[in-house]
């Protein structure tokens, strides 16, 4: 085909769209300024999201991040670790918060089973004994390096192209249509155009940025958030507070270490996003009601990620839904461009799905997506010669 589709941004639904574009046989280029993953992609703590977290305030965001586990068991393997969550009740509000949320699960088509303390204990001895109980779910955590490394990886070989350390640092159009990219590689130290007939913003928290470089405004809120890691893996399960959604509620276990998180706040700038040294006590001690050794732990790490929340809030992020969007940006005089907004990394391939079914329709190419049914190449293959 002589179409040719541009996407902006290497994390993991970049990477997703590169793979699904390609099975469709639409050639596709993917830029990255920096290393891939190297935005939020690759500092978020791994959590393999099955949906249970938000099956109270939205069903269908649950069943969604459901039905994704199933494909990614499915088509990456290697990147995988079912091992369960754990949700602790440790109060009044919390133990009458609990039969909604299992009755919220199974609406959601997620599997949510109540346990005593006493077996809550026998499952994972380091957690509060003071828990009032326990919901078992089937959570469980992913890397978040691999993954996106298998679905480029998986790209290469078909053909596609990848190139870290390229900055978009235009989109140009004529006639009110997408006619390609400026970038600037930062190895050779040269700009380059690129031709393209679509262009796909799948910036994550920059992408306000990326859209504002064709001159559209995109409603977007980058909420960065704290984690911290401790060393040592102080549970095997996905340790969380049974009650709403909130800061600090969250254990996941990661290899060798340990990470909670996390806080939340908004920025205009996520290059500029540090971390606040109160957020890491605080976090510490939080993590001390579910596991109460945490805060004794050796210290490992402490970072920043910045989440892509759809439209705009002033009330720190938690109010905006994490459902995801694919906007078109035609009404705003640029035809040709889209822009991914929200999600989470459990429903990457399906954000590359409905991104990739627009341009898709676009370009007249009339294929499905395949992607939930492909497994993936192993993520050390994209650093592989080819034989």
């Amino acid at each position: 085909m002589s179409s040719h589709v541009v996407i902006v941004g290497g994390g993991g639904t970049g990477a997703a769209l590169l793979h699904d574009l390609t099975l469709r046989g639409i050639s596709a280029t993917l830029f990255e300024r920096g290393e891939f993953t190297s935005g939020t992609t690759g500092r978020h703590h791994g959590q393999l999201h099955s949906g249970a977290r938000y099956a109270v305030g939205d069903v269908e965001i649950a069943r969604e991040c459901m039905d994704e586990v199933k494909v990614l068991q499915r088509i990456a393997p290697e990147s995988i670790e079912m091992n369960y969550g754990l949700f602790l009740a440790l109060n009044d509000d919390d133990a009458e918060y609990g039969p909604r949320f299992i009755e919220s699960c199974g609406e959601a088509g997620i599997s949510a089973r109540r346990v005593e303390t006493t077996q809550a204990l026998r499952m994972e001895p380091g957690i509060n004994p003071n828990a009032r109980y326990a919901v078992v779910v089937p959570d469980g955590t992913l890397d978040a390096y691999r993954l996106p490394m298998q679905f480029l990886a998986t790209a290469r070989q078909a053909g596609a192209i990848a190139r870290s350390f390229c900055e978009v640092t235009g989109i140009q159009s004529h006639a009110g249509n997408v006619t390609g990219v400026e970038i600037y590689d930062h190895r050779a130290g040269d700009t380059e155009v690129i031709s393209a007939d679509i262009v796909v913003n799948a910036g994550g928290p920059w992408a306000g940025k990326v859209a504002a470089l064709a001159g559209v405004d995109l409603p977007i809120t980058p909420a960065p958030g704290t984690m911290v890691a401790v060393k040592g893996r102080l549970c095997n399960m996905v340790v969380s507070h049974l009650h709403p959604p909130g800061d600090g509620d969250i254990i996941v276990p990661q290899r060798g270490t340990s990470a909670i998180g996390s806080t939340q706040w908004e920025t205009d700038d996520p290059d500029g996003a540090r971390t606040p040294e109160d957020d890491v006590r605080w976090l510490l001690n939080r993590a001390d009601d579910l596991l109460p050794e945490f805060s004794k732990a050796p210290f490992h790490a402490a970072w920043t990620a910045a989440r892509p929340l759809a439209g705009r809030s002033d009330a720190g992020g938690r109010s905006l839904s994490r459902d995801f969007e694919v906007i078109s940006h035609e009404s705003s005089g640029v035809a040709g461009l889209f822009s991914i907004t929200g999600g989470k990394a459990t429903v990457l391939r399906a954000m590359a799905e409905a991104a990739a079914d627009e341009v898709a329709a676009m370009l007249g190419v009339d294929a499905p997506c395949v992607t939930a049914e492909h497994p993936l190449l192993s993520h050390r293959d994209y650093f592989r010669r080819p034989a």
